[in-house]
Parts: structure tokens; C-alpha cells; sequence
């Protein structure tokens, strides 16, 4: 990788994308940990899920501010941020599906995962037809990523005081997710109708 493209931000970037597997790991070893119990107490390993995931959230945020302060904005950058975003959240997705085999988390997962493949796409066709702005991030698609990583915090963390207000804000933030997916597809809508 070029100077330009191994900078600050983007490290930070791609450490994101590292912690993937460690927060996997954590998750899922030893195999007996698998599973998800909830507790009137908070455990070490839920603790350390949630602070993981947190510290993924915030790696996202520092990457964008130093980027733009330390005037290290780059294509690559504008590329994985995103994609590391996406895969962090669609990870800790599956795997609190599998903990809470459950229609309501299966519906929420699916919502969210969905939305990320369709605005990925129509943000790859719209840069082919040169109106990659047309769909540029947008404040709900902010406040949907934050209400995602406050929602998936809660459940990681496993508390069960906190079971149903991690359910309305996940479905707070399916709401979003919907939301933010209109604005999108209604932006892009005059292309799309061009057939």
C-alpha cells in the first residue's frame, strides 16, 4: 500500500475490520460460551463484547474526524470506511440472531442487512452514472447507524433490566433503517424510472 493509502485514517479503518474475528472469537470460545443466557448480572465476556463493539463504533467516528482534520481523505478510505462499518454490525447481526432464535430479531436482522446490500448498490449504480452525490450520506442514515450501535450494544451487553428497552431500540432503529432506505431509493427514484 502507498503512503496515501496506509494514513491514520485508514488504519484505523482496517483495524476495524481486525477486530471482526476477535469479537468473534470472544463470542464463540470456548464453544460453550456460544450460547446467550441472560443474566440479572453482567458478565466479564458480555462486558467485554459491548466494549469491543463500542470501541469499534468509535474507531468509525475517530477515522472520519481525522481524515478530514488531518486532511487525509482518500478513495480507498471513502471505499472501506463503509464497507468496515457494514461488517462489523452485519456480524454482530447473525450472531445475536443465533443467540435469540427469535422471529423479532430475525425480522430486525434481516431489515437492516437488506437495506445495507440495496444502498450499497444503488450508490455502486448511481457512481456509474455519475451521480454518486445523489445519494450521499444523509442525517437519518446517521442517526440510523447510531441507533443500530446503541441497539446491538444493549444486547451484547446481556443484561436482562435492559432485554426489552434493547428491543425498542432495535425496532427504533428498523424504523430509521426504513426510513433512511426511502430517502435513498426517492433521491435515486428519477434514474430508476428511466428504465
Amino acid at each position: 500500500m502507498s503512503g496515501k493509502i496506509l494514513n491514520i485514517p485508514n488504519t484505523l479503518t482496517l483495524a476495524r475490520i481486525g477486530l471482526i474475528p476477535v469479537f468473534l472469537g470472544l463470542a464463540y470460545w470456548p464453544p460453550a460460551l456460544g450460547a446467550q443466557i441472560e443474566t440479572p448480572a453482567v458478565d466479564l465476556r458480555h462486558l467485554s463484547l459491548t466494549a469491543l463493539f463500542l470501541l469499534a463504533a468509535f474507531t468509525d467516528w475517530l477515522d472520519g474526524y481525522l481524515a478530514r482534520a488531518l486532511n487525509q481523505t482518500s478513495a480507498f478510505g471513502r471505499f472501506l470506511d463503509p464497507v468496515a462499518d457494514k461488517l462489523m454490525v452485519c456480524a454482530a447481526l447473525i450472531m445475536l440472531v443465533q443467540w435469540q432464535p427469535n422471529l423479532g430479531m430475525a425480522f430486525a436482522a434481516i431489515v437492516i442487512i437488506s437495506r445495507e446490500i440495496t444502498i450499497s448498490a444503488l450508490r455502486e449504480w448511481m457512481a456509474e452514472l455519475g451521480q454518486r452525490t445523489s445519494v450521499a450520506v444523509s442525517y437519518v442514515g446517521k442517526l440510523k447507524t447510531t441507533m443500530q450501535m446503541v441497539a446491538i450494544s444493549a444486547f451484547l451487553l446481556n443484561w436482562a433490566p435492559l432485554s426489552q428497552v434493547a428491543y425498542v431500540l432495535l425496532y427504533g432503529a428498523v424504523i430509521l433503517t426504513l426510513w433512511s432506505m426511502t430517502i435513498y431509493l426517492k433521491a435515486a427514484w428519477p434514474w430508476l424510472k428511466e428504465g
